[in-house]
């Protein structure tokens, strides 16, 4: 990520969080005290900054994904979905499989890992042989992964006590051990850190990142240099979709434990700012995944301790990412002038 980059990135949110400051106004709320109350909520104590680092975590995950498909060309809106099928595929593997810790964890990782993979490979193998648009594709496959989970919560996967929409806990073998006591803070976190640093090395240092590039740069080149061009899709799509089902992971366990309707608050779109934020690398996804952390879990102290309603939040994440979607086709516009 060049310096251009970066002043632009911190430029968008600095003016995100001007016109944030203006409708905090609109509802009576003084802006700097709203700040600092988010800011305190996310960095105050070691509580709070064990909360952020989980939202923190997730959000690597799905800026992640949306940055590796994003290199190939393709625009994944269906994270969201691969979340779901990962969540899916790790409950299943953390319930019903008995092993001991070292072996359970990656093994649910893995299974997580293929589910979010094989929905987005799905999405790949449709956009190689049919030319069928991934935006459109992703954002089905969304509503038929979110629709499936919440029929099986809802059936054969309901808990067998209780009456919640929700499964069975997954076991304790299967849990992410906790870094700080009485907190969601899990060793998840540096597997994240693990994946950025394999996702900058795979990009800066391998041959088929070079083709998945070229072929995002410009695919009639690309197959004219005798790249498959459809299989890089495939391949570009299959991975993008498994590090979205490890955000799914992330959260069945190192959060909940258990797969429900509700597992999650719409991380999956968020990965896309994420990812344009930080320009696609893997540092520029690091520290935009920081920001996103912060607006999520910071956000909860001002809902707390404000009367400010949460639509403000949401508003505030909005323009956030309505200012990086400006920068972007800006900078589009001036490449084709």
């Amino acid at each position: 990520m060049d310096m251009k980059k970066i002043a632009n990135s911190i430029f968008s949110i600095i003016v995100a969080l001007l016109f944030g400051a203006l409708v905090i106004l609109a509802v009576g709320q003084h802006p700097l005290e709203v700040y600092g109350i988010m800011f305190t909520g996310a960095f105050g104590n070691m509580r709070a900054i064990a909360g952020t680092l989980v939202k923190t975590t997730t959000m690597i995950f799905v800026g992640l994904s949306y940055g590796f498909a994003f290199r190939c060309g393709l625009i994944n809106i269906g994270i969201e979905g691969q979340l779901y099928m990962g969540g899916l595929f790790c409950v299943l593997a953390g319930t019903y499989i008995h092993l001991p810790a070292v072996l359970h964890i990656p093994l649910c990782l893995l299974a997580g890992f293929l589910g979010g993979a094989l929905w987005g490979g799905i999405v790949g193998i449709l956009r190689a042989k049919f030319r069928a648009s991934e935006m459109i594709t992703t954002v089905m496959m969304n509503y038929i992964a979110i629709y499936f989970v919440t029929m099986l919560v809802n059936g054969p996967l309901k808990e067998t006590k209780g009456t919640f929409p929700q499964s069975n806990p997954i076991l304790a073998t299967a849990q992410l051990p906790i870094l700080i006591p009485k907190t969601h803070l899990t060793i998840g976190f540096f597997i994240a850190i693990l994946f950025l640093v394999l996702y900058a090395l795979y990009w800066k240092h391998t041959s088929l990142a070079y083709k998945m590039e070229v072929v995002g740069t410009n695919m009639d080149v690309a197959a004219y240099a005798g790249i498959s061009v459809g299989k890089m899709m495939m391949l570009s799509m299959f991975i993008s979709g498994g590090l979205g089902g490890l955000a799914g992971c992330m959260e069945v366990m190192g959060v909940q434990h258990k797969i429900m309707e509700s597992l999650s608050a719409g991380y999956g779109f968020d990965g896309i700012a994420v990812s344009l934020l930080g320009g696609n690398s893997a540092l520029g996804i690091f520290f935009s995944s920081l920001l996103f952390g912060t607006l999520r879990f910071g956000g909860n102290a001002i809902q707390m301790f404000t009367s400010i309603p949460i639509a403000v939040i949401y508003v505030l994440q909005a323009l956030v990412i309505l200012m990086i979607v400006v920068d972007v086709f800006r900078q589009q516009s001036r490449q084709r002038s």
